[in-house]
């Protein structure tokens, strides 16, 4: 059984060489953020899923959430008003890793601080950090919090 994990790990293991280099401006998110938050959706379990979705949505517009993704996330919009209804394990079975790629792209843009609230989200999630994706998203987060804290005036 341990063999077919390791083998199931080693499979899987990510192709470092097309992960771009931490070089961003004070207040820019890493690229890679939203390609780790898209591989953390795509091997995550429903109720993670949910809780992800629910935090990359919360900060976009109801104009945005109908085009991001080719309206991928349209269906949701209802969902997100205030006192609105939370997103379901349902809701997030309709929306790939690519939309959420797409999704996280607009958000590491409109609004960077929302990547770090994903970063507790994780941490707090055991399935979460034991991904590669998971474990790589919270370092690169830590290394962009730090940048950003001394390239910051004052």
């Amino acid at each position: 059984m341990a063999e077919t994990f390791d083998n199931q790990i080693g499979a899987q293991a990510p192709d470092h060489k097309h992960i771009p280099a931490l070089v961003v401006g004070v207040g820019e998110a890493p690229s890679t953020i939203p390609v780790l938050v898209s591989a953390i959706y795509k091997d995550a379990p429903a109720p993670l899923r949910t809780q992800l979705l629910e935090c990359l949505l919360r900060p976009v517009g109801p104009l945005a959430i109908v085009t991001i993704a080719a309206g991928a996330f349209a269906h949701l919009l209802y969902r997100l008003r205030l006192h609105g209804v939370p997103v379901t394990m349902d809701d997030a079975a309709g929306v790939s890793a690519e939309h959420v790629l797409e999704l996280a792209r607009y958000v590491a843009q409109a609004s960077p601080e929302t990547l770090l609230r994903i970063g507790s989200l994780i941490a707090s999630s055991p399935i979460g950090m034991a991904t590669v994706a998971g474990t790589a998203l919270l370092a690169t987060l830590g290394a962009w919090r730090r940048r950003n804290r001394e390239m910051s005036p004052g």
